[in-house]
């Protein structure tokens, strides 16, 4: 995986992308992820990987300020026509290398995100960076369970699923375990499939 084939790879998903993860039970698992996020007036959000904007209709219409970031430019004019809006900026920007100040942001969203960028350590590095102090970062995304590995069959797979844009086999603890000091884990919760899906709250202390 790197930035070059991922933008080859999402131009093709592009157009089916709804169909297979912004419908059904991956609708209902970020309503799930969205129902306990209190937001307050004014706040600026950051959406990494907005993709084609499924996260937008669980924060749009409140009095927030949102940027929406993605790799790919397909996936991106495809949120822009689905919901262009005063309310929302459409960036198109590598996840691993945002162009934020630091504390820009009072809530970071990146779901679907941690499990597709090149780099992990580097884009969660840059999610902390650009989030304030007291700020909250919301992960919806897929890991291996802490403690256990894949299975021969997952690990037979995961070079044949990279090459379809994702990756099956990363641990968030061993993404955040050096953040320990400045990230406090408010939530962590099994969304989907007997919990390789994981809603996870951090707070930037």
């Amino acid at each position: 995986m790197d930035n070059r084939w991922n933008k080859v790879i999402y131009r093709i998903w592009a157009p089916i992308y709804d169909i297979f993860f912004n419908s059904g039970v991956f609708t209902a698992a970020r309503k799930k992820v969205f129902q306990n996020i209190q937001l307050e007036p004014k706040q600026k959000i950051l959406l990494i990987g907005i993709g084609t904007g499924a996260d937008l209709p669980f924060i749009m219409g409140r009095d927030v300020e949102i940027t929406g970031i993605d790799l790919s430019p397909d996936m991106l004019q495809k949120a822009k026509r689905k919901y262009g809006s005063p309310q929302i900026s459409f960036l198109e920007m590598d996840a691993q290398e945002l162009t934020f100040p630091q504390e820009s942001f009072d809530l970071v969203i990146a779901n679907l995100i941690l499990s597709v960028v090149p780099d992990p350590d580097q884009c969660f590095r840059e999610m902390i960076r650009v989030t304030r102090t007291g700020g909250r970062i919301v992960i919806f995304d897929k890991f291996v369970l802490p403690n256990q590995e894949l299975t021969m069959t997952m690990k037979m797979l995961r070079p044949i699923i990279r090459m379809m844009g994702t990756d099956i086999g990363r641990q968030f603890e061993n993404i955040i375990k050096p953040y320990s000091k400045s990230i406090v884990v408010a939530e962590d919760s099994p969304i989907l499939f007997n919990g390789m899906y994981r809603a996870i709250l951090l707070r930037k202390t």
